[in-house]
């Protein structure tokens, strides 16, 4: 019998056959690892609905920086959790606020990491809300002031990547003018630029203590239906000076992800998030999933979808199991 097919089991033979012909690897120098950074003393307190991820003080903070550095990993990005709130996030802002303080830290310890700042209010204003609030409605242009305000602060402090994630409209030409104005001209800016209105924010709501005390998100994050929209909010943060464009949340948005790779040519990241980062926990700690080859797998996949860089709160796992891997 004459009979003609592909053989494409060949190339999976073996192990070593498949690491040959692998088309994407994952590499710490992919992730970027989320911190959350409160006031007072002596806290490492395990955020409830995040297992393996904590809130840490100042003063017990050099240590995680010191084991994120050991593990390869090159970048983390800082969310502060203040004390105090007001009507105007005023401690988003503050020079001794406590991202601020975090930053100078982190730096001083480690100059070599690539320190991201989260540039919101969120966690900073009594409402929850991303911006100011006029009738009961999240202002848009009165919020990019303060937002400018908070990225100027922030990179004053030595943050080497400014990361606004409000989404309100025109955050990152106001932030990219008020950055040259006060003499940052180097400091790039990686823009939430697609961040949908998502159900997977649940855990980290509890972690940055930013929930919304009235209403929702939905006047400024994006419809979970909408493809067409992100790439409209794409290109208008590269047209308002984005260096870099983010993808949140990540693993129900592959195809974000891969739409925003293939039509603009600056680098991609995606937000692991912690809805997705808590459901693998909460599964592998059932017995369920398998918790590093499932892990993995994600963030593989992510990376294939076509993020340069992935934030992940699995990022030091990740590291570990990669090296073990090697």
């Amino acid at each position: 019998m004459s009979l003609y097919f592909q053989r494409h089991r060949r190339l999976r033979t073996t192990a070593a056959m498949r690491n040959l012909v692998r088309e994407t690897y994952l590499h710490p120098n992919d992730f970027i690892y989320p911190l959350f950074v409160v006031e007072g003393n002596n806290v490492k307190q395990e955020i409830s609905s995040m297992p393996g991820v904590f809130h840490y003080s100042l003063d017990r903070l050099e240590q995680e920086v010191q084991e994120v550095t050991e593990l390869g990993i090159q970048s983390l990005i800082v969310f502060g959790v203040p004390n105090e709130k007001d009507a105007c996030g005023s401690e988003a802002y503050a020079e001794n606020g406590i991202v601020q303080q975090a930053i100078r830290k982190i730096k001083g310890w480690s100059p070599e990491l690539v320190t991201m700042a989260d540039t919101c209010l969120c966690q900073y204003t009594e409402h929850g809300h991303c911006g100011m609030i006029h009738e009961g409605y999240v202002d848009n242009d009165s919020s990019l002031e303060l937002l400018v305000k908070t990225a100027v602060s922030q990179a004053a402090a030595g943050a080497d990547v400014i990361a606004p994630s409000n989404m309100m409209d025109g955050f990152v030409a106001a932030i990219r003018h008020g950055l040259d104005e006060a003499g940052f001209i180097n400091t790039p800016v990686m823009s939430y630029a697609v961040k949908y209105a998502s159900q997977f924010y649940g855990p980290f709501r509890d972690a940055a203590h930013s929930t919304p005390q009235f209403g929702d998100r939905k006047t400024y994050q994006m419809d979970p239906a909408n493809r067409r929209e992100a790439l409209r909010e794409a290109a208008s943060d590269v047209q308002e000076g984005a260096d870099m464009l983010m993808v949140k949340p990540a693993m129900a948005y592959m195809d974000i992800i891969r739409e925003v790779k293939d039509n603009f040519d600056l680098p991609v990241a995606a937000y692991n998030v912690s809805g997705e980062y808590s459901m693998i926990k909460a599964a592998a700690e059932r017995g369920w999933v398998d918790e590093k080859g499932i892990t993995l797998e994600l963030l593989t996949g992510l990376k294939r979808a076509g993020a340069d860089m992935i934030l992940t709160y699995s990022a030091k796992d990740a590291a570990r199991w990669l090296k073990e891997i090697d």
